[in-house]
């Protein structure tokens, strides 16, 4: 007895080419093509804009002080007086101590100035008192306060400047300076309060 064949047609086989490789979505981007990238958004622009507007801000509160810096540099004549900012941190550095110094002793104008602006009416004479007594107080800051921080102060934090002893004539140099700065500082303020106070000064 013959049996059925079985016929099974089989598909041709199809010979398949190489395949291309696919690229990995996380595959490395060059440098510069991510940096044009950056550059092409829109808030690279707003980060550069905040940067310069601080950077402005804070050279404009400075300022003061640079111009003190500067006007004040005759007392470096002086051998304590240089001796003084030698002393202080960074120690045996003058020109970094002396300008954080005389920017630190502007503080109070420029806190004086912000809050008589901020707080005070600028109707009527509010903002000249306000610049006055800036003046005034910080006359006394740095007239009798930071000579007495650097003669009975700074020794017993165990800053030893003078050479001398801390001597009658270390006060005198001291006091003069600062009488210098306080001059220097109230000149703008007390000018500045004469136009506030005249009428339609502001």
């Amino acid at each position: 007895m013959a049996l059925p064949s079985i016929v099974t047609s089989v598909a041709p086989i199809v010979p398949v080419g190489p395949v291309a490789p696919v690229a990995h979505a996380t595959s490395a981007t060059p440098i510069a093509h991510v940096a044009s990238v950056i550059s092409a958004t829109p808030v690279a622009p707003a980060v550069v804009d905040a940067a310069v507007g601080w950077l402005l801000t804070l050279l404009l509160f400075a300022s003061p002080g640079l111009v003190a810096a500067v006007l004040w540099s005759p007392f470096l004549l002086a051998s304590r007086f240089r001796a003084l900012f030698v002393t202080l941190p960074p120690a045996g550095r003058l020109v970094p101590s002396y300008v954080a110094v005389a920017l630190a002793l502007s503080v109070p104008y420029v806190a004086g100035l912000l809050l008589t602006v901020g707080l005070v009416d600028s109707a009527g004479p509010g903002w000249s008192n306000g610049l006055i007594e800036t003046a005034l107080a910080g006359g006394v800051l740095v007239t009798l306060v930071a000579p007495a921080v650097a003669v009975l102060g700074l020794p017993r934090a165990g800053v030893d400047w003078d050479p001398t002893g801390y001597g009658a004539s270390t006060w005198a140099l001291l006091v003069a300076a600062g009488l210098w700065y306080a001059t220097m500082a109230a000149v703008p303020l007390f000018a500045l309060a004469v136009v506030f106070a005249l009428p339609g000064g502001y």
